[in-house]
């Protein structure tokens, strides 16, 4: 229906960032704002971390999360939808798959989260992108904003930590300022984070995206406190053993959309991922078992993440 930027619904969201943060300077303040805060190194106890093509909504009354994130963006966007009136709170990490139906089931759970709350209004926020020279992180952003605007609310974009806002020079390349970030679910805070630990099965999701899985997975359930992870599928990927086999600057160049400004890991978990599914390349017969989510739980005594035994 409509997308608020600045407090002013728009009848079509700007056609790029630069008329964007012209049109509404609010957004280079917010940014700014932002942008001076130190980045929070996170650990895993009460974290529900988001992985590429992943997203998950909670409220504050729950116990097992405190802090919902996502990092390792460089062309991909972290996007922000909370409810100023339940507290609410949605985070997903696109890259460009999946994104309208995305958008949709981000408003959707949020509004599902917040039934009760008559007062209150959505807020939108999105951090990451950065001027990359090939406008991956440019056209994202557009397209985020105009899913927005198609859906059949009134959304108020309140920070937009992107492109131009999202740059700096290092060696005269253009990189991102920021690589991730966290929500304080209890106060709705958000702030620039990094987390070493990403949560559990890390090279199986990664394994989806990796091979062509489109859609962006709702991965916990608030109501039981689970995250949930699958079940999907994914044909074997021809060549895996020649790919493992290449440089690490070889996979660098060709399977990333931002080889220059990747953070030093890229490398270690693509191969992880490579692996994976050279182990793994009918993960519907050998990993979920009976066509079974692998489901986990937060223990109470050290807080991280612990499989649900069947």
């Amino acid at each position: 229906m409509v997308l608020v930027l600045s407090g002013v619904p728009q009848e079509e969201p700007p056609p790029d960032t630069r008329t964007l943060f012209h049109n509404h300077p609010l957004y280079k303040d917010t940014a700014s704002q932002l942008l001076s805060i130190p980045t929070k190194m996170v650990g895993p106890v009460g974290l529900l971390y988001v992985q590429q093509r992943e997203l998950a909504a909670t409220v504050p009354q729950d116990k097992n999360v405190a802090i919902v994130g996502s990092d390792d963006v460089t062309t991909c966007i972290i996007v922000v939808v909370r409810h100023t009136g339940s507290g609410a709170v949605a985070l997903s990490h696109l890259d460009g798959a999946g994104t309208e139906e995305a958008v949709m089931n981000m408003i959707q759970r949020v509004q599902e989260l917040s039934m009760g709350y008559p007062e209150g209004r959505l807020e939108l926020q999105m951090v990451g992108g950065f001027s990359d020279t090939r406008n991956y992180s440019e056209q994202l952003i557009y397209s985020i904003m105009q899913a927005f605007q198609r859906q059949l609310v009134e959304i108020d974009l309140t920070l937009a930590c992107v492109g131009d806002l999202n740059t700096t020079i290092r060696g005269n390349v253009r990189c991102p300022i920021l690589f991730g970030c966290g929500v304080n679910v209890k106060t709705g805070e958000l702030f620039p984070a990094t987390f070493p630990d990403k949560g559990p099965d890390q090279a199986l999701r990664s394994a989806r995206h990796f091979t062509g899985g489109q859609q962006v997975l709702d991965v916990y359930d608030c109501s039981l406190g689970l995250l949930r992870i699958g079940p999907f599928n994914y044909d074997p990927l021809r060549g895996v053993d020649l790919w493992l086999e290449q440089s690490d600057d070889f996979i660098l160049q060709q399977l990333s959309t931002s080889p220059e400004v990747e953070p030093p890991h890229f490398v270690m978990q693509v191969r992880a991922t490579l692996k994976y599914i050279q182990d793994h390349p009918f993960p519907a017969v050998t990993v979920f078992r009976d066509n079974r989510p692998h489901y986990y739980r937060r223990d109470e005594n050290s807080g991280t993440w612990t499989p649900v035994r069947y």
